[in-house]
């Protein structure tokens, strides 16, 4: 059974409670009540339901009785105090009735017959506590980061905008620190993608790319010159992270440079093949070794990973933003021919690949046989596009999240689906979830429209805990890190203007913040199941639960979709811990620390929440 103590207090003197004590500051020269125990103001109790109760009255002038009134507890009714100035009593009892609301009524009096009253409400409710079993010996994948793009804001907030507000902006994204309050300033994110763009912008209204904000520079001028002083606000961005601490860094391409494309322009004319010139493979190639040796010896940015081809399976055409389609067999060809220059001019970047626009293309044929078993067609020994054993080509394949997502049972399914395939080819093989941002129109939610609050966000954390749980995902990437747009595809949103304006969190932002904040590089991801036995498919719709080993922690993420609370208890197979730091996004909170927890005590998870407990 569970016990929820609240503290009312009657006539006109004023109170003060927090965790430890309830506190009532009483006007001149009335006496004092104050409510050590049961647990501080808001406690639960569960178990046996033994409160135990400590009071101390005081005056300063002398107390002469206090009296206490209760039912259907039994405990002292009345004392005679004989002027002294402070009296402590103290009761034990357990409560055996059945649900309801109880009340302790204190009365205390001092020496001139002043008296002030007050009453503790007990309020008793079903047991309904969720053993939380925790495995810490039991691992899955290492997580390798959290992180999200710069396109294509970032162009201009970070060349153009004032000081102070970019800076902000950047401390919002890859901030691992915590305000003297202890909650998180930002999200701290461990992984930054940055967009090496093809040259639509330098192209302008004659690239055909309606929006301004969609195009990219290039460093590649059109005389074959490279121009380093591109991409700066870009680049401040990468600067910024790399002050920040974040380490992974990844280059992605949209489109080849349009000196190099079959069209000369940053989009596919058809949608049939590649939007590279069949000549131009190793033109691209160097491109792409000289933008990553610049970055790393002259301007102290090292690249990671690098992603040739993004989202492949879809046509590109007029007039969206930069992009080319790609057939396994181009791919396949790219591939060989960087590999070939990657290792000649010394770049340490791994290839990443393929970036696929849907995780359904990496173990089934989807919508276009030529683009789809990516997962066979790369990484399978016994196939003649096998491309795991080059030493430029990182030991994992990328995918997106996008149209996989709804139902609930599509999504497990998809992804349960991925990760059986993988681990039949390759067991050390790791998927990256390299991007995904709210594109679906459903039951649930629509892509069009801002949306600051719990809506997305919850959409989203639920889509962040199938990837990692049935996907085993050891990375996950969100899209538009700054977003001006009218869309569910921001985590900070702008004004859409390139000098100046304002910046606005969301609970996209806090929400990714309550795994990436807390699941540093390097964690492990570990068995967790609950008490209830709710089936899988009952969790994806209610409450969700993952737990990682960080360090000498252990990090827990629950994900409330119901509008109830759930109550939870843990319970580890292996190690101690004595606390559980508690920090909610919710309706009210942007990852705020809620507070500090025994490991006696149990833990309230909010409705429509989501919830880090760090288990020290």
């Amino acid at each position: 059974m569970v016990w929820l103590i609240s503290f009312i207090t009657f006539l006109s003197f004023q109170f003060s409670c927090n965790e430890e004590t309830s506190e009532v500051e009483v006007l001149d020269e009335a006496p004092l009540i104050n409510i050590v125990s049961p647990l501080g103001f808001n406690a639960t109790v569960t178990g046996q339901a033994e409160i135990n109760i400590e009071i101390v009255f005081s005056d300063d002038i002398g107390l002469s009785s206090f009296s206490v009134v209760s039912a259907p507890l039994q405990l002292a009714s009345q004392g005679d105090l004989q002027g002294v100035a402070s009296y402590t009593f103290k009761e034990s009892t357990t409560i055996t009735a059945s649900a309801g609301s109880f009340s302790v009524v204190l009365s205390a009096k001092d020496t001139k017959g002043q008296e002030v009253t007050s009453t503790l409400m007990i309020n008793k409710v079903e047991d309904n506590v969720i053993m939380v079993n925790i495995n810490p010996t039991e691992t899955y994948q290492t997580i390798r980061n959290f992180g999200a793009s710069d396109a294509w804001s970032t162009q201009f907030v970070g060349k153009n905008w004032p000081s102070e507000k970019k800076d902000k902006i950047a401390d919002l994204l890859f901030s691992n620190a915590k305000d003297a309050s202890g909650n998180p300033t930002g999200i701290g994110l461990s992984a930054w993608r940055f967009n090496i763009g093809a040259g639509s912008a330098e192209q302008g209204e004659a690239n055909n790319i309606t929006d301004e904000w969609r195009r990219a520079e290039s460093f590649l001028n059109q005389d074959g010159s490279y121009d380093w002083d591109k991409q700066e606000g870009q680049r401040w961005f990468l600067k910024k992270a790399i002050e920040y601490g974040v380490e992974d860094l990844v280059a992605f391409v949209n489109s080849p440079p349009v000196q190099f494309t079959k069209n000369g322009r940053a989009f596919s004319d058809n949608g049939n093949s590649s939007n590279l010139k069949q000549d131009s493979y190793k033109e691209y190639a160097v491109f792409l070794s000289t933008v990553l040796n610049e970055l790393k010896t002259q301007h102290s940015i090292n690249i990671k990973d690098i992603s040739p081809v993004n989202e492949p399976q879809w046509e590109w055409e007029c007039c969206n933003q930069e992009g080319s389609p790609w057939n396994n067999t181009e791919i396949y060809q790219l591939l060989t021919v960087l590999n070939e220059e990657f290792i000649k001019s010394g770049v340490t970047a791994k290839i990443d690949i393929t970036e696929a626009g849907s995780m359904e293309f990496l173990y089934g044929a989807g919508s276009n046989a030529q683009r789809g078993n990516q997962i066979d067609y790369f990484f399978s020994p016994s196939s003649a596009s096998y491309v795991a054993d080059l030493p430029t080509v990182g030991n994992h394949i990328s995918g997106h999240s996008y149209f996989t997502t709804f139902n609930v049972q599509n999504l497990r399914n998809v992804r349960s689906s991925l990760s059986s395939k993988l681990s039949s080819i390759n067991q050390n093989t790791e998927f990256w979830m390299s991007e995904y941002t709210l594109l679906e129109n459903n039951e649930e939610i629509v892509g069009n429209g801002r949306d600051l609050g719990m809506n997305p966000a919850l959409y989203m954390a639920r889509v962040i805990h199938a990837d990692l749980v049935y996907a085993n995902a050891a990375v996950w990437h969100w899209w538009l890190a700054v977003s001006p747009y009218d869309y569910k595809d921001g985590l900070v949103y702008i004004d859409k203007n390139k000098n100046n304006g304002q910046y606005y969190t969301s609970k996209l932002l806090w929400g990714l913040g309550n795994y990436s904040h807390f699941i540093r590089p390097g964690s492990k991801r570990i068995a967790i199941n609950r008490s209830d036995e709710v089936s899988e498919l009952n969790n994806l719709n209610g409450l969700m639960q993952s737990a990682y080993l960080v360090g000498d922690e252990i990090v827990v993420v629950f994900v409330n979709q119901k509008n109830e609370p759930a109550e939870v208890k843990f319970d580890i197979s292996s190690g101690s811990y004595e606390i559980v730091e508690m920090y909610q996004t919710s309706s009210s909170r942007d990852l705020s620390l809620v507070r500090t927890y025994t490991k006696d005590e149990s833990v309230l998870i909010g409705g429509r929440s989501i919830v880090t407990c760090v288990l020290k």
